[in-house]
C-alpha cells in the first residue's frame, strides 16, 4: 500500500504543501498503522509549522487526512503541469518523467525527461531526453536505489503515443477541476494511473 496525506489546508491556489507532509511507499499490512501515525504525525514537524506561518495559515484550523492507496509499482512516473511552469505559458503543457517510482521524482534525487506540450493539438514541442542514474524500486524489505547503466538511463521514457495519451488525461482534470493542475502519475504495463493533482501554486 501507500501511506500519503490529504491536509484540509493544503494543496489549495495558494499554497502546495509538496513535499512537507510524509508520504509511503510499499507499505505491509504489518507497518500500516505505525505508517498512518507517523504521516498523520508529520503535520506538526516543525518543517511543516515553518510553512504554516510562511504561507499566513498558522491562524487556520488545519488537520490531516491520511490516505490508503493501492501500491502501483511504476515502472515510469512522473509530473504533469497543465500550464508550463517557468513561462507560465497557458497553451503549453510540461510533462516530466522518470524510471521506478515517484519518490525519486519528488525528492529531487533524479534528473527527470521533459516533454512540451501544445495542448490545443497536443503536438509535441520539445523532448529532453536526461540520463537518469539511480531508480527506486521495491525490494524484499522497503524500496531500494537501484543504479541504472547509461543505456538505460539514458533512452526516452515515455513514447510518442504515451505522451500523447498522458496530456489528454492530463487535460480532462484539468477541465474538471477548473484550474491549471500539478499532477503526479504512474505508468505500469502500458496503463496510466493518476496518484494526485493539486493546483498550481505559483501562477
Amino acid at each position: 500500500m501507500a501511506v500519503r496525506s490529504s491536509a484540509t489546508a493544503e494543496d489549495s491556489k495558494v499554497a502546495s504543501w509538496a513535499g512537507e507532509l510524509e508520504t509511503y511507499l510499499n507499505v505491509s499490512q504489518k507497518n500500516l498503522i505505525p505508517s498512518v501515525i507517523k504521516c498523520w504525525s508529520s503535520l506538526f514537524t516543525s518543517r511543516a509549522i515553518f510553512y504554516r506561518f510562511e504561507k499566513k495559515l498558522h491562524k487556520k484550523p488545519v488537520s490531516v487526512a491520511v490516505v490508503v492507496q493501492q501500491m502501483v509499482q511504476s515502472e515510469v512516473s512522473g509530473i504533469t503541469f497543465t500550464v508550463h511552469p517557468v513561462t507560465n505559458d497557458y497553451d503549453q503543457m510540461v510533462i516530466e518523467a522518470g524510471l521506478g517510482l515517484g519518490e525519486a521524482l519528488v525528492s529531487g534525487q533524479v534528473t527527470l525527461g521533459t516533454y512540451i506540450i501544445l495542448k490545443k493539438d497536443y503536438s509535441l514541442l520539445d523532448v529532453n531526453v536526461s540520463e537518469q542514474k539511480i531508480a527506486i524500486v521495491k525490494a524484499l524489505k522497503g524500496n531500494i536505489e537501484k543504479k541504472l547503466s547509461a543505456k538505460v538511463g539514458g533512452r526516452q521514457k515515455l513514447t510518442g503515443k504515451q505522451i500523447v495519451e498522458l496530456a489528454k488525461i492530463c487535460s480532462g482534470i484539468e477541465k474538471h477541476d477548473k484550474h491549471p493542475q500539478d499532477i503526479e502519475w504512474a505508468l505500469v504495463k502500458n496503463k496510466f494511473y493518476i496518484t494526485q493533482s493539486r493546483p498550481i501554486s505559483t501562477l
